[in-house]
């Protein structure tokens, strides 16, 4: 790939790093540097061009504030040029995540200067896991994962429409969103020929993933740029109340190359096989509650006071689950062996990775949460019990590819008035 030399003289490669920011929510103000930071970023670094999609209803002439907009703009050179304004569009229908995703390999293809560069996605809003995310309060609607990686896929399919010989990959997603570090968004963004997730399994603290930051890191014609994302990140600090915090609890670069993935999800299929093979066994309903018991030993997400209404708790980081599983002397060793493979295909995944063994505004300890977190319900309550509002997590590709009922049924944690309200989700 071609590179181009900065003003320190260093080779670096270019990247168009396209910002999709839903400012329609309480974060508004507080995000709103994932897109400015981009022109002083921007003027120390050439190799970089952002493509910008911003929902705000901050003042800029002539707006006031709350005056709700959708912003496009070209931030490049240090300089941010607006070039269309109008109203606030639904950022969280796939249709406009598609059209920015073909604005966005259209604006690289117009540009013999970025022609060879890698396109990375940020995708910047509230985000809920296998859920979805890109929530918007005007509409009251919540983009399902499976949806984000669909926009992806059509705005990809768009482009090549009309540039039949274009370049249509994008490399990368930075999930600059809560809880986003899944199994199942790394098999949809896979499915959707993402070639990199970075996102973060637990929720963050806003204004979340520090987006100049990641974006000049990608630039880094050397060294370890995954590592240097995932430290970007989690060196970075925000004030809050007088004090100063990390943005997050855990990050992860994911590689989703899809044999990578495709092992993951065998392993996990066939886990899941063998643990509801359990049922017919005798001794099966013992055996079944200690599967269940080592599941719950490894703490779910959303680890803070005053969260037991908040779903997230069953999103547990999976590589844990199935160590925790495979270190069960009391267990089957076909059981013990198909935790150990599936925790083994996890781990193939994981690029980089830092986690915080005492993140102090949650006061909890991250050191288990190393890699994407899997849906595992030990309760008929955590079944998905945020499925009636829109929001399901087990409703996705992923989910019924690894026969996650099925687990959940052998666990006693199945509940069919929930999987109803998921499939109309």
């Amino acid at each position: 790939m071609d590179t181009i030399v900065n003003h320190s003289g260093i080779a670096t490669r270019p990247i168009v790093f396209g910002v999709y920011r839903d400012g329609d929510n309480n974060l508004d103000a507080v995000q709103e540097r994932n897109v400015s930071d981009f022109v002083k970023s921007t003027a120390a670094n050439p190799a970089l061009k952002v493509i910008a999609e911003d929902t705000t209803s901050l003042p800029r002439s002539p707006f006031d504030a709350g005056d709700l907009r959708t912003e496009s703009s070209i931030i490049e050179d240090g300089r941010q040029h607006v070039i269309r304004v109008g109203p606030p569009a639904n950022m969280s229908d796939r249709r406009t995540l598609a059209n920015f995703v073909r604005t966005t390999l259209e604006a690289k293809a117009s540009d013999p200067k970025f022609a060879g560069s890698k396109v990375w996605l940020d995708l910047v809003d509230h985000g809920g896991g296998d859920g979805g995310g890109l929530q918007s309060d005007s509409t009251g609607d919540c983009m399902s994962m499976e949806d984000i990686a669909g926009a992806i896929a059509d705005g990809k399919a768009a482009f090549s429409r009309s540039h039949p010989d274009g370049d249509a990959t994008v490399t990368g997603v930075v999930a600059n969103q809560c809880l986003m570090d899944t199994l199942g968004f790394a098999d949809a963004l896979s499915r959707a020929g993402v070639k990199y997730l970075a996102a973060s399994p637990e929720t963050m603290l806003a204004p979340g993933v520090p987006s100049a930051k990641v974006a000049d890191a990608l630039t880094d014609s050397g060294g370890d740029w995954p590592q240097a994302v995932v430290d970007a990140t989690m060196r970075s600090r925000y004030g809050i109340g007088g004090d100063t915090y990390h943005p997050a609890a855990a990050f992860d670069v994911l590689d989703l190359d899809s044999t990578k993935v495709g092992a993951a999800r065998t392993a996990i299929h066939a886990f899941n096989d063998a643990v509801a093979a359990l049922r017919r066994t005798d001794g099966g309903a013992e055996l079944l509650h200690d599967v269940r018991s080592d599941v719950r030993s490894i703490r779910g997400m959303v680890r803070f006071d005053h969260s037991a209404d908040m779903p997230w708790h069953a999103d547990r980081p999976a590589e844990a689950v199935y160590r925790s599983v495979a270190d069960d002397e009391r267990l089957p060793e076909r059981i013990r062996d198909a935790a150990r493979k599936a925790a083994t295909a996890i781990d193939g995944l994981v690029l980089a990775h830092r986690e915080s063994s005492d993140f102090a505004p949650f006061d909890a300890s991250y050191s288990d949460a190393a890699g994407p977190t899997e849906h595992f319900p030990v309760t008929r309550k955590s079944y998905d019990s945020w499925a009636d509002a829109g929001a399901a997590e087990t409703h996705n590709g992923f989910y019924d590819a690894v026969d996650g009922r099925e687990f959940a049924r052998a666990v006693g944690a199945y509940s069919a008035k929930e999987d109803a309200a998921g499939e109309l989700a």
